[in-house]
């Protein structure tokens, strides 16, 4: 889901580029990975980089073929009438997460991140029974904007454009949280050359504006 809107725009400029026509369906991860395992036919699949190399190596995908697209950061937010905690080093979100009431993350790559900064803190325990994680699909920051979250934490991209809280901006570089996003060619793909054509182009300079509109960086 984090690449749903980045994803949406490369699609556009694809199609005004000349390209040819595309459907991208955006779902979690979790839900993306299985359906692609039962052998579901499609053409492309874009992933978290680790989640593309395990679906290549379990042969899912074709070989030699992912393309990094993307660098996502995780970001923070609160609800929009929340005070805001600060979050500029590593000491400092230790103690907003202490602080809150109520955490979230999502299931993703960035979620699992998190818990192990916990551990490494040593507040794993006490952060236990404090922790909301949504459905794969619902983002965090819905959850943050009905005060069902104190403290949030997702992709940047999929947090910039919720209404109702506050965006804190992402994590300090000391305990930053960056995921790639990559896509490649399925096995099931009928058009193997037109899906390379397309990562090509949204791995290109072309595609940069796009990313930085959506809170992502080129990988």
């Amino acid at each position: 889901m984090a690449t749903r809107l980045v994803l949406a725009d490369l699609v556009d400029a694809w199609r005004a580029a000349g390209g040819g026509p595309v459907e991208i369906e955006s779902l979690g991860g979790v839900d993306a990975a299985r359906r692609v395992e039962a052998g579901e036919p499609v053409d492309v699949v874009i992933l978290a980089a680790d989640a593309i190399d395990r679906l290549m190596a379990a042969g899912h995908l074709l070989p030699g073929s992912r393309v990094d697209l993307v660098r996502s950061d995780v970001g923070v937010a609160v609800r929009a009438d929340a005070p805001a905690p600060d979050i500029g080093t590593e000491a400092a979100v230790r103690a907003a997460v202490l602080a809150a009431r109520r955490i979230g993350y999502s299931t993703g790559p960035s979620g699992q991140a998190l818990a192990q900064r916990f551990a490494r803190w040593g507040i794993a325990d006490q952060v236990a029974p404090k922790l909301v994680v949504p459905p794969p699909g619902v983002p965090v920051g819905t959850l943050v904007a009905r005060g069902e979250i104190d403290l949030g934490f997702q992709q940047l991209s999929e947090l910039i454009h919720v209404e109702g809280i506050r965006l804190l901006g992402t994590l300090p570089p000391e305990i930053g949280i960056v995921t790639v996003f990559s896509g490649a060619v399925a096995r099931t793909s009928q058009h193997p050359e037109a899906v390379r054509a397309l990562l090509a182009f949204m791995a290109s300079p072309a595609a940069e504006a796009a990313k930085r509109r959506q809170g992502m960086r080129p990988a």
